[in-house]
């Protein structure tokens, strides 16, 4: 039986030889010319003057890397601006404030690439810092505010020729607390573990101005985000990092593009492709 099992088995495999190389004309120059599927949940990331994008890996066992590309429209013609055999790629290139849209392409070790990802992603960039200091405008007025489109602490005071504060702080009697003008919101997103956690402001839940006061106010606790809409529509976020009766200290990251919630992710329906047309390489 042993003998026979064999013989079967030789036979088998000679057969199948024989197939595999009658489909092929040269079977040592055979070359697979089907490119991989385009990657899948593609996401982005914003930071100080870079976006990073990330998706998931391919299912297909001969993908080799991907290409990212960007375009300044989702769109518009696309460019190649990196490649990577990991599912993330960072754009240290990015400028605050400028909106750039991502597409990622998967190939594989003969060379075949990918449509573009089908989703509709894209990042802007935004400012940041780190351990700013405001103290409290009842003590020291002129260093209390905070001027997110100048960086820069400011005085607390609306009326002032040369600054408005987008958010001031407060000692009152002992409660501690941040203020914004009644043509400014604030909302509290809670306890955080960082400044990244709070990925997009909301377009609600802010906090409402009182009867008969010009100003809108949260309690300041430690560890906890808000979120800041100015009065000239722009986003700012900051955390508390330390606080005292007189001093609050926070990290913040601002904006520049108006209007702009920070980061909007929006998924594209299955049958709205990309035109590989537009792809440009490099």
């Amino acid at each position: 039986m042993k003998t026979g099992r064999k013989s079967i088995k030789a036979a088998v495999s000679i057969i199948l030889t024989v197939i595999v190389l009658s489909g092929c004309k040269n079977f040592n120059n055979y070359y697979d010319n089907v490119p991989p599927a385009p990657p899948k949940n593609v996401r982005t990331f914003v930071g100080d003057n870079l976006v990073e994008i990330t998706w998931s890996y391919n299912r297909e066992s001969d993908v080799a890397g991907y290409n990212v590309y960007y375009s300044d429209s989702y769109w518009g013609e696309y460019t190649l601006i990196g490649s990577t055999e990991s599912n993330s790629y960072v754009d240290y290139e990015a400028q605050n404030g400028v909106k750039y849209y991502y597409a990622v392409a998967a190939y594989d070790f003969n060379g075949n690439e990918s449509e573009l990802s089908y989703d509709e992603v894209y990042g802007v960039a935004r400012p940041e810092g780190m351990n700013q200091k405001i103290y409290d405008y009842n003590q020291f007025p002129e260093i209390s505010g905070y001027d997110f489109s100048e960086y820069s602490v400011v005085p607390f005071d609306e009326n002032s020729d040369q600054f408005t504060s987008d958010m001031f702080f407060e000692n009152f009697d002992g409660t501690l607390y941040i203020n914004v003008w009644e043509d400014t919101d604030i909302q509290d997103m809670g306890p955080t573990t960082d400044l990244y956690e709070i990925t997009e402001a909301p377009l609600s839940g802010w906090v409402p101005l009182n009867e008969g006061e010009n100003v809108k106010y949260v309690e300041a606790i430690p560890g906890h985000t808000y979120i800041i809409w100015t009065w000239d529509n722009h986003f700012a976020k900051i955390r508390i990092t330390d606080l005292t009766n007189q001093r609050m200290v926070f990290d913040w990251a601002y904006q520049l593009l108006e209007g702009e919630q920070q980061l909007k992710l929006k998924a594209v329906p299955a049958e709205r492709k990309i035109p590989p047309l537009i792809k440009k390489k490099m």
